[in-house]
């Protein structure tokens, strides 16, 4: 069991910078998958990145080179590192959780099993 918890959300201009947290309960987090995802007001919820386990990361093809995501096992957090932000990054943020996940699943948010409650980061132009 996994219990996640985001933080760093807010409001920032376009052309900003911003830095999520996600702090996760349990000692076998370094065992875990984890990503990023967003939804913006009507519509789904989108992949946005994953660090794996093993330290690979992948990212939206929206968010490469703008956006990194990091983990630091020692302190039971995945970060997500967001600049030059855009008025269509609005979206809530969600972090979230799995464990074995194939390539093929690091997309989908149901692959995840543990998810936190989100944090709302508006971009303003």
């Amino acid at each position: 069991q996994v219990q996640l918890v985001e933080s760093g959300g807010g409001l920032v201009q376009a052309g900003g910078s911003q830095r999520l947290s996600c702090a996760a309960s349990g000692r076998t987090f370094s065992s875990y998958d984890m990503g990023w995802f967003r939804q913006a007001p009507g519509k789904e919820r989108t992949f946005v990145a994953i660090i794996t386990r093993n330290g690979v990361t992948y990212y939206a093809d929206s968010v490469k080179g703008r956006f990194t995501i990091s983990r630091d096992n020692a302190k039971n957090t995945v970060y997500l590192q967001m600049n030059s932000l855009k008025p269509e990054d609005t979206a809530v943020y969600y972090c979230a959780a799995a464990r074995f996940l194939r390539a093929s699943d690091y997309y989908l948010p149901g692959s995840f099993a543990y998810w936190g409650q989100g944090t709302q980061v508006t971009v303003s132009s």
